[in-house]
Order: C-alpha cells, then structure tokens, then sequence
C-alpha cells in the first residue's frame, strides 16, 4: 500500500474482516437516536430498553457501518472512563466521520435537526466536499465524500 501504510501481515482479507465501532454515551440516549435517525439517516439496528426510561444498549446502522450507544447513566465496571461531552467542557476525545457520496443533503438535513454547525459545507483541498457539525449533547460529526477506501 502507499504511503507506508501496513496491513495485518500483507493480508488484505485479514484487514477487510475487521470490524470497528464507536460507541457513545448520552444523557438522552432516546432522543439521541431520534435526532442521528434525522439528522443522518441512522437506522435501528437494536434498541435495548435499561432501567427507569434509559437506553441499555442500542446498535444504528449507517451504510455497511454502525455505531453502537447507550445511557450516559449505565452502571458498568467500565463506566468511571466514560465521558460525554457535557462532563468535559464540551470537548471530545474522538471526533466521528461519515462518509456520503453528495455532502448537500446530509448538511441539509442535519441544520434541519438542530445540528450546531462547526465548519460549513466546503470544497476540500484533498477532494470532495465535507461539513462538520455538533449533536444537541456535544459530540461532533464530520461528513465528507471523500472515502479513503477508494484513494
């Protein structure tokens, strides 16, 4: 591959099985799902209800890829590293980026949702156009045409 780039032991098939996905913690993790289902086209995968009206655990489709989320307040052994947006000052460890191939209607349906824009709909230097936006709990969402998959 260019650029230096290594693959797990020169097997492509290897990498390609591999499997990563985000997972988020929100205060309102129902409303979550109804806004990225707006704002982005997510859909339901799975939605587990957790006590007292909290999302135990939910899996959202976007293409071949998905996010997985849950209630901010979930007890689990790994919940004291969690940390929303809302609890840091705003801030987020890891941005998120979607890949589209026409940004227009993505960007416009996520102002339509409330999104906080960050960086408007512009024509990218390395090709493509991309936006980046803020959901209503904080976390930022980048959207883009360029796919590093086919460059």
């Amino acid at each position: 591959m260019a650029g230096g780039a290594m693959m797990l032991g020169g097997n492509w098939e290897a990498a390609m099985s591999s499997v990563l996905i985000p997972s988020l913690r929100y205060r309102d993790a129902y409303a979550a799902i109804d806004w990225l289902e707006r704002a982005f086209g997510f859909v339901r995968h799975a939605v587990y209800d957790g006590p007292n009206g909290t999302v135990g655990h939910a899996e959202l489709r976007f293409g071949t890829g998905m996010i997985m989320l849950g209630s901010a307040s979930n007890a689990s052994v790994n919940a004291k590293y969690y940390a929303t947006p809302g609890e840091i000052g705003g801030r987020v460890t890891s941005p998120l980026y979607l890949v589209v191939a026409d940004c227009e209607p993505m960007y416009v349906s996520a102002k339509a949702a409330g999104a906080e824009v960050v960086m408007e709909l512009v024509e990218m230097e390395y090709g493509g156009k991309a936006f980046t936006v803020r959901d209503p709990e904080g976390y930022l969402w980048s959207v883009g045409e360029y796919d590093p998959w086919k460059s």
